[in-house]
């Protein structure tokens, strides 16, 4: 089945979204997603958006752009940091008149609270900056930027699996993607694709990530000719919950949680003498577990304490409603008497697709561009975030350069005209798909993506070392041998999962194995 638009979005998370709302209600477009579009990973953002408003305390931009490459490990693009800090506040104001609900202030303005690694005055000490919505601010905003595109007229493939993108003569104009209800593929055909599939933390046996973030996009993309930059920085959480990995937001720590060794000391005191709990993610990550190797585990094990304890009943259930209930699920205790056990998980992909700050896809060194391909989100590399991403960062990030991308992606349109298809477009992804199907091998993808998630978390987690990364390759590389053996059981076309955990462990292998 073949389909004709102006411009193709493939992700419906905040990136995708709002990249579409800024091509406008006179642009041909169309928003492919693999879930349903308020089931996208952004909504499980929960502490908050960063940005400079200085409604709580003095703040400005330039804090913000110091914190944000300090966070960095000074390894950020200056360029973009700067657009970022400065973009800021014209995100949040536009978001408040598109309808979110932001927490409010006494005084009716936009509610700011701390979070890890935003300081005043140059890192004098920490400063309220991230503005919220209880602990689902992530849910908030993609519902309300859904809604506007639902009100628009935009429209949306729910539930459509990327499979390829439509490139001739160095040139993109469409993709092709696998239908789930009926195993039907389909031609997209357009003048432009922008990429906001998000990031891959699937690749890891323990991630705050949801299921479909298997970096579909970046393999894609490295097929195709787009470089990869920044892949071995991985940014893992402090405070997963233990042995899951769901996410207990640094709004916890923000409004105040601790947290506590084996012994019930405050340790991040002896770490981080100034900013304390609030400390940058990948260093309060290094310091659990040089706790935990120091033998200050709680009973021995791999994992602290977080406390929350002395914050009392009413903040814990409005502010930290979501994220005290998790813990009461998952972890059977209860944070108004007993503090949260947490360990370090995979939480955001620091490396993507290659861009520049406008979202078009960049092909090399000197900024070349690949014509009709655009990045944007967590799947892209703006090198915004360097080896290292600050909290409340990444909200901002996808909001402020998925509505660059869309800029950018209008006046191009009417520069391009649309390139012709070619005579059987779908004919090698369908091939692809036949073999799999048809395969009598002895392999099965479920021991094969268990054991890559496995040698990801052992070796290449928080700390590294040469000889553990060659070992990692090494299994990747067996794996991907594995991989071309294996076999589906199930044969029908509705919602084929065995099919699709295929295809996605597929892209998986790609992206982790392409060094």
């Amino acid at each position: 089945m073949k389909h004709q638009f102006d411009v193709i979005i493939v992700g419906a998370g905040l990136a995708g979204l709002r990249a579409a709302i800024e091509l406008g209600e006179d642009t041909n477009v169309a928003v492919l997603s693999k879930v349903f579009a308020t089931r996208s990973h952004s909504g499980a953002a929960q502490g908050g958006i960063g940005a400079a408003l200085g409604n709580e305390e003095e703040d400005n931009w330039e804090w913000h752009m110091f914190d944000t490459v300090k966070g960095s490990d000074y390894l950020g693009d200056q360029d973009a940091i700067e657009i970022l800090a400065r973009d800021a506040p014209r995100t949040i104001y536009e978001l408040e008149h598109l309808g979110v609900p932001f927490n409010r202030t006494p005084e009716g303005k936009i509610a700011q609270r701390a979070f890890g690694g935003h300081t005043r005055n140059f890192g004098e000490a920490p400063v309220k900056r991230a503005c919220f919505a209880a602990d689902r601010t992530g849910r908030v905003i993609l519902d309300t930027l859904w809604e506007k595109c639902l009100q628009r007229g935009i429209r949306i493939f729910d539930e459509f699996q990327l499979m390829s993108l439509l490139v001739s003569e160095g040139q993109c104009h469409g993709v092709i993607a696998y239908e789930l209800a009926t195993g039907q593929l389909h031609t997209l055909h357009s003048k432009a694709v922008l990429l906001a599939t998000g990031g891959y933390g699937k690749v890891y046996k323990t991630t705050s990530n949801a299921f479909a973030s298997t970096g579909d996009g970046l393999a894609i993309a490295f097929r195709a000719g787009a470089p990869l930059e920044d892949m071995e920085f991985v940014q893992f959480h402090p405070t997963g919950i233990y042995k899951l990995g769901i996410l207990i937001s640094e709004a916890a720590r923000g409004e105040g949680g601790v947290l506590r060794n084996n012994e019930g000391k405050r340790f991040m005191e002896l770490y981080a003498p100034v900013i304390k709990d609030l400390a940058p993610r990948d260093m309060v990550s290094r310091c659990i577990l040089e706790e935990v190797r120091a033998g200050r585990g709680i009973d021995g094990k791999d994992y602290v304490h977080l406390d929350l304890t002395h914050l009392g009943e009413e903040v814990l259930n409005t502010k930290l409603a979501e994220i005290t209930g998790f813990a009461r699920t998952y972890s059977g205790v209860e944070p108004i008497k007993e503090p949260i056990p947490v360990q370090p998980t995979c939480h955001y992909m620091m490396g993507g697709i290659a861009t520049d700050a406008d979202g078009k896809v960049i092909t090399d060194s000197e900024g070349t561009p690949f014509p009709g391909l655009y990045a944007a989100g967590e799947c892209a590399c703006v090198s915004v975030h360097g080896a290292n991403r600050l909290g409340c960062n990444s909200l901002l990030d996808i909001l402020v350069f998925g509505r660059r991308a869309g800029k950018e992606m209008r006046r191009y349109i009417h520069t391009v005209g649309l390139s012709p298809l070619p005579a059987n477009p779908e004919k090698e992804v369908a091939d692809k798909i036949s073999a799999l199907m048809e395969s009598n091998g002895n392999e099965k993808g479920g021991p094969i993506r268990e054991e890559l998630q496995e040698v990801m978390m052992d070796k290449v987690s928080v700390f590294r070392q040469r000889s553990g990364l060659i070992e990692a390759l090494e299994k990747v590389r067996e794996l991907k041998g594995r991989y071309q053996k294996i076999a589906i059981q199930d044969m029908g076309s509705c919602f084929n999962r065995d099919l699709l955990d295929a295809i996605e462990l597929d892209y998986m292998l790609e992206h982790v194995g392409s060094g």
